[in-house]
């Protein structure tokens, strides 16, 4: 394993970054209703995601949306895996691929919920946080592309039941945040507990930042989940007319 200098070269991180927020900013929920001649944030909600394509312009256009979404969180994470898969943090243990999985996912989301080219008003980044837990999970153990199928069953039978897409995904993005943490601990748990690690603190709060974003982004559908109020997704109905 070859050791990762951070000082010599942390203009990488930052032309990372910018990279991944340009493509966060990409919003298909928007070019997909405009190639069906439509504007999805003048629609339902107004928000530019997979639940409200789903509810307003169909499955199938919203199935397109979610895959979109996802792939621009997972593409830039394998890429940068790939890159550093070979290198550690300089006089750690820390793998620089562990770091920079969750790195380039909180730049995606973070330009998916405020674009730039629409006036910092995005969607809300559930699509491509589950695609960003499903690939980092899957680079864990090649199991997990299976399991991540075993996920959105229980996400979907969820939001089936209760047709609270919103809740459905948030726990779902929770839950595999979590099982991510847990793997991450038990992997450094020896340098968790006898030093402080930078790296390790970061990598911890990426995963924090995640749950953060896509939880904040949705505060208005929480708050109206309590009051009643809320919007209901139903997985049965395929299509509606505008």
């Amino acid at each position: 394993m070859t050791e990762f200098s951070l000082k010599e070269n942390w203009w990488q991180f930052v032309l990372i970054a910018a990279l991944c927020y340009l493509i966060g900013s990409i919003n298909f929920a928007w070019i997909i209703s405009r190639i069906m001649h439509k504007d999805i944030t003048k629609m339902g909600s107004g928000n530019p995601g997979t639940m409200n394509v789903t509810r307003e312009l169909g499955l199938a256009a919203g199935i397109a949306t979610f895959l979109g979404d996802a792939l621009k969180g997972v593409v830039p994470m394998l890429i940068c895996f790939f890159i550093y898969r070979k290198y550690r943090f300089e006089n750690t243990t820390v793998m620089v691929t562990d770091f920079i999985r969750y790195f380039t996912a909180v730049f995606v989301v973070f330009g998916h919920i405020f674009p730039l080219s629409r006036h910092y008003k995005g969607g809300k980044g559930i699509a491509s946080t589950l695609g960003i837990f499903w690939c980092g999970l899957a680079l864990e153990n090649a199991w997990w592309i299976l399991g991540g199928f075993g996920v959105a069953a229980i996400i979907i039978t969820f939001i089936r039941v209760t047709h609270w897409g919103s809740l459905g995904s948030l726990l779902g993005v929770s839950g595999c945040s979590i099982i991510q943490l847990v793997i991450f601990f038990n992997r450094y748990v020896n340098v968790t507990f006898f030093t402080l690690n930078a790296y390790l603190v970061c990598l911890f709060l990426f995963i924090l930042i995640l749950d953060i974003l896509t939880w904040g982004a949705h505060y208005k559908n929480v708050r109206r989940l309590f009051s009643g109020e809320e919007h209901r997704t139903s997985i049965k109905k395929k299509h509606r007319n505008p």
